[in-house]
C-alpha cells in the first residue's frame, strides 16, 4: 500500500493539485487501489517532468540524495567538459520575457495604469472633474449668449446716445453696429487651447 494523494504531495514538497495533475496527465502512475508509490513516483516525476517545469520544492528534496551519491563514488579529477555542464545547472533560468518586455515591466506598467484610474475615479467622486464635452459645450453657449448680447447693444443704445450727443440715430447705429462686429470679428479669430 503507498501514500494517499496528499500525502505524497507533503513527501514531494508540492499541491496535491499538482500531483493530480501528474496522474491525469500520466507523468506518474498510482498504485491500482487508487494509492502512489513514493519510490517509483519520483523516478517517473523526474523522469516525465521537463527541468523547467520542476518544483523549486522538489530540489532540496534531490540534493542530499546527490550529496550521498557524491561521498559514496569516488572523486574524479574535474574536466573542462564536465564543468561548463555543471555551471549551467547551476544558473538561474533567464527571465520571463515577452516581446521585449519583461513580466515584471508589465506587471509595473499594470500597475501604474490602475493607480492613475483610481485616482480619476477619487477625483470624479469628489467631484473634482467636469466631464469635457459638457464643459465645451457649456463654453460654447456662453459665448454665443455674449455674442447676442453685443450685436444687440448698438440697437439698445444707440437712440439714446444720440439724444445726448444731439446726432443722428441711424448714423450712430451704424457706426456702432460696425465697431461692434469689427470688435467680435477680432475676438473670433483667437483660437483657445482646450487641453
Amino acid at each position: 500500500m503507498g501514500l494517499s494523494i496528499r500525502a505524497y504531495a507533503r513527501h514531494r514538497g508540492v499541491s496535491h493539485v499538482a500531483v493530480k495533475k501528474a496522474i491525469d496527465t500520466g507523468r506518474i502512475t498510482p498504485l491500482p487501489d487508487g494509492t502512489i508509490n513514493p519510490v517509483a513516483a519520483d523516478a517517473q516525476w523526474a523522469a516525465n517532468t521537463a527541468p523547467t517545469r520542476r518544483s523549486v520544492a522538489a530540489e532540496p528534496k534531490e540534493a542530499p540524495q546527490l550529496a550521498a551519491a557524491t561521498r559514496e563514488t569516488p572523486q574524479a579529477p574535474t574536466s573542462a567538459s564536465s564543468r561548463p555542464q555543471r555551471e549551467a545547472a547551476e544558473s538561474p533560468p533567464p527571465a520571463l520575457s515577452t516581446g521585449g518586455t519583461s513580466l515584471l515591466q508589465a506587471r509595473t506598467v499594470n500597475e501604474v495604469v490602475k493607480a492613475q484610474t483610481n485616482k480619476v475615479r477619487l477625483a470624479r467622486l469628489k467631484g473634482e472633474l467636469v466631464d469635457r464635452s459638457q464643459a465645451v459645450a457649456h463654453v460654447f453657449k456662453l459665448a454665443r449668449a455674449e455674442r447676442d448680447a453685443w450685436l444687440n447693444w448698438p440697437a439698445r443704445i444707440s437712440a439714446q446716445m444720440a439724444a445726448v450727443l444731439g446726432v443722428d440715430p441711424h448714423v450712430l447705429h451704424v457706426a456702432l453696429d460696425a465697431a461692434v462686429r469689427q470688435q467680435l470679428q477680432d475676438l473670433g479669430d483667437l483660437q483657445p487651447k482646450v487641453d
